[in-house]
């Protein structure tokens, strides 16, 4: 039996903490579906295939991932692609409180199982919305995303100004 895991989140960018959690699981799964959340409620700073894109060019060397958009609850994609297990990774309790709650409901409304993971605490404070406001006031954010992401950040925040 192949062993699926869906990893799911906004991703707007994706960062070196999200890599972390993704290439950990791909060490555990024999396959890591990135599922980039659409969320029509949120101004996002790229779409949502910029935001693919960017995932499957950063983690291409892992070879058992895949990246997939969707809209909607991430236990409906889960049960819809038949994926057992959501990854998440935890930065502080704050997250946990949240996370188990979502567990809670996920494996109550369709069986999904969820995996915690600690993150590197090398990453733990990073934030997507945070990388974005360091750059966007000129603060250097090298080392904490991939560096073809930083390019791409600075160029839209360019853009946007």
């Amino acid at each position: 039996m192949r062993r699926v895991v869906c990893c799911p989140g906004s991703f707007d960018p994706v960062t070196n903490g999200h890599l972390d959690i993704i290439s950990r699981a791909c060490g555990l799964y024999d396959e890591v579906v990135v599922a980039v959340l659409i969320n029509k409620n949120k101004q996002s700073l790229f779409t949502v295939d910029e935001r693919a894109d960017m995932i499957a060019e950063v983690t291409e060397p892992y070879g058992n991932v895949r990246v997939d958009t969707f809209y909607g609850l991430t236990v409906d994609y889960c049960k819809e692609q038949n994926i057992p297990v959501i990854v998440r990774g935890l930065r502080a309790v704050s997250d946990y409180e949240y996370e188990l709650q979502m567990a809670q409901m996920n494996h109550r409304i369709a069986g999904v199982e969820t995996l915690f993971m600690a993150t590197n605490p090398e990453y733990a404070f990073l934030s997507s919305s945070l990388m974005k406001e360091v750059v966007r006031f000129g603060g250097d954010i090298s080392g904490l995303v991939p560096d073809s992401v930083h390019e791409r950040l600075i160029e839209r925040l360019r853009e946007a100004d």
